[in-house]
């Protein structure tokens, strides 16, 4: 795959019961170039009795790169509480520990759109030279594209950015042909997955986000669609991360997670975009 744009497994494609030489281990086995790492399966490996230095040392032994860290979120309340305090501080941790330039968030509570606005400003400063990046989902504070691009530029800061996650676009509900040269410009990385035609009701999609995202080419969503969309307005991604949150697949292993999401992916890849891989 693309060093340009490594070809990197999300930390929840693989679940939370996986100890991190397993992670590492498995993921270069199947081909990937990279591993997405929450502050959760950080912590967990820490409890393992690992140090920063043995982690660095199994990412150096399997050739393998922490390449996305996330995922921050509480940070547009008033009064953030000390865990999510902290947790912003273990993110920060893991991207200078690992060479991230990138941390990725989130925001599930719906506050006036000025206060997101401001506190996500904030959240860049605090986070210095690295970018934040956002992720809309529909079950969200930040619902869809739109509302990522408006608060962006409302924060009027130069290290916030957006992550396009396929999944999350396919359940918006937002059209194939709506991203601009000026939009590829706040897209910093790109996560592809799959869906089932039918969603679950609106009051429970993010249980199927959690529990049932297909790999790529298993499901419905139009991909071919998605990737012109992507490739049309010049987006160019630091990196494709693959985001399949299936508790079907993790139920016949970590293995055969990792080869299947790999394998799935490649083949779409060079179906759609070949200059990826």
């Amino acid at each position: 795959m693309s060093k340009e744009m490594p070809l990197t497994i999300s930390s929840l494609t693989l679940g939370s019961d996986c100890p991190f030489e397993k992670r590492v281990s498995v993921v270069a086995q199947a081909g990937y170039e990279g591993i997405g790492l929450t502050a959760e399966a950080y912590v967990d490996a820490l409890a393992e009795g690992l140090t920063d230095k043995d982690l660095l040392q199994i990412l150096a032994k399997y050739q393998i790169s922490v390449a996305e860290v996330e995922c921050i979120q509480g940070w547009a309340a008033n009064e953030r509480t000390y865990e999510e305090k902290f947790k912003e501080q273990i993110c920060f941790h893991m991207c200078h520990l690992f060479g991230v330039k990138q941390v990725n968030v989130a925001l599930m509570e719906n506050y006036p759109f000025d206060r997101i606005a401001e506190k996500l400003k904030e959240l860049c400063q605090r986070a210095e030279e690295l970018i934040v990046s956002v992720e809309p989902m529909p079950y969200s504070g930040i619902p869809d594209f739109a509302s990522a691009k408006a608060l962006v530029k409302k924060a009027q800061v130069n290290n916030a950015r957006i992550l396009l996650d396929a999944w999350h676009w396919f359940r918006a509900d937002q059209g194939l042909s709506e991203l601009t040269a000026e939009d590829a410009e706040l897209i910093i990385s790109i996560q592809l997955n799959d869906a089932y035609k039918r969603p679950y009701a609106p009051t429970v999609l993010r249980e199927e986000a959690m529990h049932d995202r297909l790999a790529p080419g298993d499901g419905d969503i139009d991909l071919a669609n998605f990737i012109a969309m992507i490739k049309n307005a010049g987006v160019n991604p630091s990196i494709i991360g693959i985001e399949v949150v299936s508790d079907k697949l993790l139920n016949e292993g970590i293995e055969a997670t990792a080869n299947h999401t790999y394998e799935q992916t490649a083949q779409v890849l060079k179906k759609y975009w070949p200059e990826a891989i």
